[in-house]
């Protein structure tokens, strides 16, 4: 008695030493779960626990309903060899009682213990030394016996814990141990996984692919499109209990497929499930948290303790992750909620706590904008509808720009076509004039920034004002105004210093795009040298994707300024420069205002690349996203006369440019290109009067314009007054090739017709060449057929007679002699003369006659007749 005591054993009955005193055995907790008609066996899940064969430990570790308990169900039905199963109770539960239910799991699968291990006396504890008997008498097996431990995570008690560690850690290769459960075991994972010896199916492992939840729900008896299995598999992530209650309710529904489409998860089985498994399972203040982070969607441990107002939610979102309580981990100290458990606490929230969500939302807002995170931010507010802070919150961080990046302008004003008329601050007014004018509704966007500026004070934030001077800035640009952009330059430049330091280096695109737009109005009233600088210092400046759209915009319209310049080449690699930008930040490809594709068809119309051009030409504007100014418009209009023009289509020409191109100012370069291609047509028609009429009211404009217009008035026959437009040229600066070939054919022609020929001819050489360099083909074809003659070759003169050298006597008669092969000797004993005598004239005749050798002096001797 006094070793029993010692040994910590109670005393038990003769006869009865592996009888434990804890009850009747519930079978059902000892036997292997049978499976429902609809379950799908998942081979890729299944070879994964042959694997665990091979290893001490296989952890199958996921959320309530993932499918953890019928997967190893099924697996230990056909794995072919005894299986002890253990179903842990929800109850409290002693170690005597889970060594108890253990043992007996043994002997239903026919694999007792032997009689020495003895057994647990009762259910609360057992004899200290019971682990290493049973360990001892395991690692003598021949065979490894199979246990399945499901719900393990019922087993809260550590002791069992170390005991279960203790056994596996001893038992050798006679134990091989399935631990089923929701959560990590109080067991060292992470020595088993670094030696290689633990098998894991976790979480993402559990949901199903596209491919087995389409298998699934055909075993429920539905077939749905792919689009709606992905549908399906994306809103519950692949969760096996999701999957069965969805698919169960959607094959009662007339139309399974329209069912899940529009299936509100907060009131249904699933709904059920997840608050009775999971939320109910949590204690208040754990419950709390959940409700509350529902209305974000990843969040840091910092912003659930903003919404809750709690200091611990790093832990219990820790917890909550091991727990596999449908919380994600993201990394970096992030977390989301699965988005159908979000969906149904979200529902929860609403009837438990009305009105909390608005307010749990606004939290968020304001605490994500001062963490940097506006995107979200702003989400937040209008889900609150607070369209106030909304609004000031895009405004204020300078963030409006984006609506005309490409990059989130079509979610920024898709939440912005939320808001009420009855949000009607300043702020709210600026950015619906912001999203009228991104939307191409250029009326609307003027009328909201109309009510914007009247309504904003001067005591108005600074990153405000700089937000409503962009807006100006694009509205001078859409209306032709360049009065308006000056005024706009002018008040962003007075707020730089007022700005909060680094707001504008967080969004270098506000200033990218003010000073685009101001480029672009210059441009449009002419100042082109002005344009020019403005646009270029967009082009050269912040490489960043946020001013990649205001880079494409700038170069593609510095290349309309070298095109006007007459330098095609120039105005095409700029162009294409424009089109690589596009290509490099994949911006979206219909925005922006198309300049780039106009100016290469103008170049293409230059080059006589009529489909090409029409190509271009042709691409669709855009829609919505194009920004539709009127710079790009008349650039187009008179592309497209020129295309017209070369296909010898007149009319349609006519009809091209008569097309309106508004601004509030005249464009002077537009209106003489308009005017000198309307004269070109009533010319093609036969027209001459109208066109010279046209021609004497074409107003200044580039170079290319006065060279055009001077084409123009000689084909009419008034090569004089032609001449004169040439003359009046400025002589200043550096015309571009497209005016200097047009120009010297036009004084070709000139001199043409006044009998210079060689003149004619010279300066068509030129031009010809000039053109070549520039693959210039129009101006050549737009002469007319007198050209022709003069662009063959040039006679060659005849050939100048041959100048005979002056040779002596003698060294013809040493020649000779040479002719006659005779050798040095022979020639000097003939003529009686010395070997050296001989060789000094044979040298002079090699000097006169260009020469180096015997033979050669003999040929050309003869070619001259001297011989």
């Amino acid at each position: 008695m006094a070793g029993e005591r010692q040994s910590g054993r109670e005393p038990t009955a003769p006869g009865h030493e592996n009888e434990p005193r804890t009850g009747p055995f519930l079978r059902t907790r000892t036997a292997v779960p049978a499976l429902p008609p609809t379950f799908l066996r998942r081979g890729r899940l299944s070879r994964r626990l042959d694997d665990g064969l091979d290893t001490p430990l296989t952890l199958v570790s996921g959320a309530a309903g993932a499918g953890k308990t019928l997967l190893v169900a099924d697996w230990a039905a056909r794995t072919g060899r005894p299986v002890a199963w253990l179903t842990n109770d929800a109850g409290h539960q002693g170690g005597g009682t889970f060594w108890a239910y253990l043992l007996q799991a043994l002997r239903g699968a026919g694999e007792p213990v032997p009689p020495e291990v003895g057994a647990p006396a009762c259910g609360d504890r057992v004899d200290p030394m019971f682990p290493s008997r049973l360990a001892g008498a395991l690692c003598e097996r021949d065979q490894p016996v199979v246990v399945v431990l499901d719900e393990y995570d019922r087993v809260t008690d550590p002791e069992i814990a170390a005991q279960l560690e203790f056994v596996l850690r001893h038992a050798g290769p006679g134990l091989r141990l399935f631990l089923v459960t929701r959560n990590e075991p109080r067991l060292p994972l992470h020595r088993y996984r670094a030696s290689g010896q633990l098998t894991e199916i976790r979480n993402a492992d559990l949901a199903f692919t596209p491919d087995e939840a389409a298998a699934l729900l055909e075993l429920h008896g539905l077939r749905l499109a792919r689009h709606a299995t992905l549908g399906l598999v994306e809103h519950t992530r692949g969760w096996a209990a999701g999957l069965r209650l969805c698919a169960l309710a959607a094959r009662d529904s007339p139309d399974p497929e329209r069912y899940l489409k529009e299936f509100e998860a907060g009131h249904s089985a699933v709904a059920d499930f997840l608050l009775a498994e999971v939320l109910d399972r949590q204690g208040p203040g754990i419950r709390g948290l959940l409700l509350r982070v529902s209305v974000l969607d990843d969040f840091r441990p910092e912003l659930a303790d903003a919404l809750t107002g709690r200091r611990d939610a790093e832990s219990a979102l820790a917890g909550l992750r091991r727990q596999n309580a449908f919380v994600e981990y993201l990394g970096d100290v992030s977390y989301r909620l699965h988005p159908l458990f979000a969906e149904i606490l979200r529902a929860h929230l609403r009837e438990r706590l009305p009105g909390l969500e608005a307010e749990l939302h606004r939290r968020a807002a304001v605490w994500l904008r001062r963490h940097g995170r506006l995107t979200e931010a702003l989400r937040h507010g209008a889900a609150a509808d607070d369209w106030e802070f909304t609004a000031g919150a895009l405004l204020g961080d300078l963030a409006v720009g984006q609506l005309f990046t490409g990059l989130r302008s079509a979610d920024l004003s898709a939440l912005f076509a939320r808001m009420p008329a009855t949000a009607t601050t300043p702020a709210a007014e600026l950015v619906r004039a912001a999203r009228g004018l991104a939307r191409s509704d250029l009326e609307g966007g003027l009328a909201h920034l109309r009510h914007a500026e009247r309504a904003l004070t001067a005591d108005a934030p600074a990153a405000t004002r700089m937000c409503g001077a962009l807006l100006q800035a694009l509205a001078a640009r859409l209306t032709g105004s360049p009065e308006r952009a000056a005024t706009a330059a002018g008040t962003a430049g007075k707020l730089l210093g007022e700005l909060p330091e680094g707001l504008l280096d967080e969004h270098p695109e506000v200033v990218a795009l003010l000073r685009a737009h101001v480029g672009c109005a210059l441009l449009w009233a002419g100042r082109l040298d002005e344009a020019r600088a403005e646009l270029a210092a967009v082009a050269g400046g912040d490489e960043r994707a946020a001013t990649a759209p205001a880079r494409e915009d700038a170069l593609g319209h510095l290349a309309l300024i070298d095109y006007l310049d007459g330098r095609p080449s120039a105005a095409e690699s700029r162009a294409l420069a424009a089109t690589a930008v596009r290509r490099r930040f994949s911006l979206p490809g219909r925005s922006g205002s198309g300049i780039a594709l106009v100016v290469l068809a103008a170049v293409a119309v230059e080059r006589d690349e009529l489909d090409r051009a029409e190509a271009l030409l042709d691409v669709p504007d855009g829609g919505e996203q194009a920004v539709r100014d009127p710079v790009c418009a008349g650039a187009r209009a008179a592309t497209t006369a020129r295309l017209l023009l070369a296909r010898g289509r007149a009319r349609a020409a006519f009809d091209a440019l008569r097309r309106p191109v508004p601004g509030v100012t005249v464009s002077p370069w537009l209106e003489a290109h308009r005017a000198v291609l309307t004269a070109a047509a009533h010319q093609a028609a036969g027209d001459r009067g109208a066109a010279c009429a046209l021609l004497r009211r074409v107003p200044p404009g580039p170079p290319m314009c006065a060279v055009e217009a001077a084409g123009v008035q000689f084909a009419a026959g008034f090569p004089e007054a032609a001449l004169r437009r040439l003359d009046a040229l400025p002589a200043r600066g550096d015309p571009g090739p497209a005016v200097r070939v047009r120009a010297a054919l036009l004084r070709a022609r000139a001199a043409d017709a006044a009998g210079d020929a060689v003149a004619a001819r010279r300066l068509v050489g030129h031009a010809v060449r000039e053109a070549r360099r520039e693959r210039l083909r129009r101006p050549l074809l737009d002469t007319g057929p007198w050209v022709r003659p003069l662009l063959a070759p040039a006679p060659a003169p005849p050939p100048a007679a041959p100048v005979v050298p002056d040779l002596s006597p003698r060294e013809r008669e040493v020649l000779s002699g040479v002719a006659r092969l005779m050798s040095y000797e022979e020639i000097g004993a003939d003529l009686f003369i010395s070997v050296n005598t001989v060789k000094t004239h044979l040298k002079s005749a090699y000097r006169k006659l260009s020469v180096n050798r015997r033979s050669d002096a003999v040929r050309r001797a003869r070619e001259l007749h001297l011989l």
